[in-house]
């Protein structure tokens, strides 16, 4: 057979170099392979170092979640608990920087190897609730709040909040030769709000908006941020969800102005009474008759209603205040804005006028799905399998603003004891709000795993570009 000499030319010069060139992508991919296979085969040590670590301090983990609740502070007052949390952290090493945002702490853990930023949160405030007896470390402390004397409870959680976060620094500071990069530690203030300054004040700030007002972002720039809520939940167990997860919260203080006298003459007063009554039926309409719920849920609650100052005097004025809740930013503006015309256009057909200042609170929380769906294995391996799907929650967080700067993930953790139904436990801010301690060391590996798993992931993806 003959070969003409382009053929020739094909044969001994371009096969050649596309074989070649199959056999460099065969072997890169065989390696791309081994590391991710030697990746994986590191990640499930350092997780099974966690979990014997988490299981070895759990009675000290315990020991802090109980003192912390018997001594608790209000917001931007948590002054024992950072001490107690500063000590913690430079015992193991850590550099800690205090009073941060009035009274917070931020400790930073360097890896022994290099690669990225992490961000772990937990807040420390307790909330104006007296709790009931019957508990050994029951809480009998009192704070002030805004000038008022109140009783103080931890009845949202925060104690186990930041008992989880100490545990995790020890766990991950004895682990620091094997971590590829650093661990931000962040323990807040105020997430409830501020015991010192009044929440509806424009411009005032707190907890994690004055900590990121502050530059700690900028300063230590974490790649993600990471943070846990106890919640009613069968014990032990993780729920969360992408996208909106815990609503926007803003804070209406609508002023009705009328005329006052004579309670038995109405006809010589413009009553705000029952201008008010009628808003307050009208308010009802802005989420049932105005707002498309196929984009979102919304609340509108009117909470408080102050007016008069004796059973026969028609008031000048009736103050009432609530909160708006919404999942979708648009969604809120538009709630805000018809709230305000609401009100406004039922006064003046009274004859009365309302004046409505609406203060944003805090933003919803929105879970980054990349990393919602990186974790989910990494928490079902963390709570044998005990992981769901959470519903929308109405509370709402701040939390939201750390995830507006870097990418967030925050997560549930049930702690109602196995023989309790979750559906008739008390909730958060209850006074019987109760956390079965058992699931706290689920807390630690969690929190502990995800950190470690973000990092070593970011650290072998850096490697292989």
């Amino acid at each position: 057979m003959r070969i003409n000499s382009t053929s020739n030319f094909f044969l001994l010069r371009i096969v050649p170099v596309y074989i070649s060139l199959f056999i460099t992508l065969l072997l890169s991919f065989s390696d791309k392979i081994k590391a991710q296979d030697n990746n994986a085969s590191n990640l499930a040590t350092l997780e099974a170092e966690i979990n014997t670590r988490s299981a070895a301090i759990e009675k000290k983990l315990i020991g802090w979640r109980e003192d912390i609740h018997q001594h608790p502070e209000l917001g931007d007052a948590e002054i024992r608990t950072s001490k107690l949390v500063a000590d913690h952290l430079k015992a193991l090493g850590i550099d800690v920087t205090a009073d941060v945002a009035r009274t917070g702490v931020i400790g930073i853990l360097k890896g022994g190897k290099p690669g990225g930023v992490v961000a772990l949160r937990a807040d420390m405030d307790a909330l104006p609730i007296k709790e009931p007896e019957g508990l050994p470390f029951a809480s009998k402390a009192t704070g002030i709040m805004r000038g008022q004397q109140v009783s103080v409870m931890h009845a949202c959680g925060h104690d186990a909040h930041t008992a989880i976060l100490m545990a995790t620094a020890e766990v991950l500071s004895e682990m620091k030769k094997d971590i590829p990069g650093a661990v931000m530690f962040i323990f807040q203030p105020a997430e409830e709000g501020s015991s010192i300054v009044d929440q509806t004040t424009p411009g005032a700030i707190w907890g994690a908006q004055l900590i990121l007002k502050e530059g700690w972002f900028q300063k230590i720039k974490p790649q993600a941020v990471f943070a846990l809520h106890v919640m009613v939940g069968s014990s032990g167990s993780i729920f969360f969800k992408s996208g909106a997860t815990t609503a926007s919260s803003d804070a209406f203080d609508i002023k009705v102005s009328g005329k006052g006298g004579h309670g038995g003459m109405p006809w010589n007063t413009i009553d705000p009474v029952p201008i008010s009554a009628l808003i307050i039926s009208g308010l009802q309409t802005v989420v049932s008759r105005k707002a498309d719920l196929t984009k979102s849920p919304a609340v509108v609650t009117v909470a408080t209603l102050q007016a008069g100052s004796n059973y026969n005097v028609v008031p000048d004025t009736v103050d009432m205040t609530g909160t708006i809740r919404a999942y979708d930013e648009e969604f809120r503006k538009k709630l805000q804005s018809d709230i305000k015309l609401t009100a406004e256009k039922i006064a003046e057909s009274g004859g009365g006028h309302a004046k409505v200042t609406i203060t944003p609170i805090y933003s919803t929380t929105i879970n980054d799905e990349k990393l919602a769906e990186q974790m989910l294995p990494v928490l079902q391996r963390v709570s044998n399998n005990q992981v769901s799907e959470s519903p929308l929650q109405g509370a709402s967080e701040d939390f939201s603003f750390y995830a507006q700067a870097t990418p967030g993930l925050f997560i549930f953790l049930g702690i109602t004891p196995k023989d309790q139904d979750p559906a008739t436990a008390a909730p958060n801010h209850n006074q019987n709000f109760f956390v079965d301690e058992s699931a706290l060391i689920t807390g630690v590996r969690a929190m502990a795993s995800m950190a470690i798993n973000f990092l070593v992931n970011a650290s072998a993806s850096k490697a292989s570009k």
